[in-house]
């Protein structure tokens, strides 16, 4: 990666004044949140989607009730302020806000894939870079990366690509959506319990390519599903606000990906969303 670290950040923000900055966008008595108001838009296409193939497992993602005050993440895909989380960290929030800088900036304007997990976030704050997306599928085995801020703390996922298939969102009988099937592997650093916070992150492939966007995991049987690189495709292109191709480094171990995560925590590309709900 060529960029040059020229950011006075380091890594992600404390606990303490992440505590801080919840405090601050729930009380809802600042007036800087009142200037911009949360459009939200939809996309759904309508051309026939692509048949996925059986990988002998099947995944229900259950319907999580209505929308509460939650926190995830997203990563800058256009250096002019665009970014991609999960449909669901964004959906039936009041008010969306993105760290940044030791404050919270207000989101207004964001598109949501009614076709998969993800939706683009635009004229959000402006990124030193951007990510490289990919529509091609890692081969069986292969290595994958999982960023984000699973209960609020940064965190690489390692894992392994299973295969393409379908999950019921919303229970069973619910709308069938295209994903992404890993194993998960270990944690960097060392960690227990649910990914959540996880949710809207990048995942890369080996070749440090963005391939997914983190949807859902299953602790018991240790998947981690991600959203279809081709759907995040259609979505982007809906957008029409992503113009810049991205960077990429080689991720062959873990090692390496720790190493960029790091770099992408510091230089603001990997950054903590709230959700506001009144």
């Amino acid at each position: 990666m060529s960029s040059k670290r020229t950011s006075n950040r380091r890594g992600c923000l404390p606990w303490v004044l992440g505590g801080v900055l919840l405090w601050i966008w729930f009380s809802g008595d600042d007036p800087q949140w009142q200037d911009g108001e949360l459009v939200v838009e939809q996309f759904d296409p309508r051309n026939p989607r692509r048949p996925m193939p059986e990988i002998g497992e099947s995944f229900v993602i259950a319907d999580p009730g209505p929308q509460q005050d939650s926190q995830g993440t997203a990563f800058a895909v256009d250096g002019d302020g665009t970014w991609l989380t999960a449909q669901h960290v964004t959906h039936g929030c009041d008010r969306l806000g993105m760290v940044s800088d030791g404050a919270i900036d207000p989101l207004v304007d964001v598109l949501e894939s009614a076709e998969a997990d993800v939706s683009v976030i635009r004229q959000g704050p402006q990124a030193r870079f951007a990510l490289a997306l990919t529509e091609d599928l890692p081969e069986e085995g292969a290595l994958g990366y999982h960023m984000g801020f699973p209960a609020g703390e940064p965190s690489v996922v390692v894992s392994r690509y299973i295969g393409q298939t379908f999950a019921q969102r919303g229970g069973p009988g619910g709308v069938a959506e295209p994903i992404l099937a890993w194993a998960e592997g270990d944690r960097l650093p060392p960690t227990d319990g649910a990914l959540g916070g996880i949710s809207g992150g990048p995942t890369f492939d080996e070749q440090g390519r963005v391939v997914g966007v983190n949807a859902a995991s299953t602790p018991r049987r240790g998947r981690v599903l991600t959203t279809d690189p081709v759907a995040i495709g259609r979505l982007v292109q809906a957008s029409a606000a992503v113009d810049d191709r991205g960077q990429i480094t080689n991720l062959s171990t873990p090692a390496s990906a720790a190493s960029l995560f790091r770099v992408l925590l510091d230089q603001g590309i990997i950054r903590q969303v709230y959700c506001d709900v009144r």
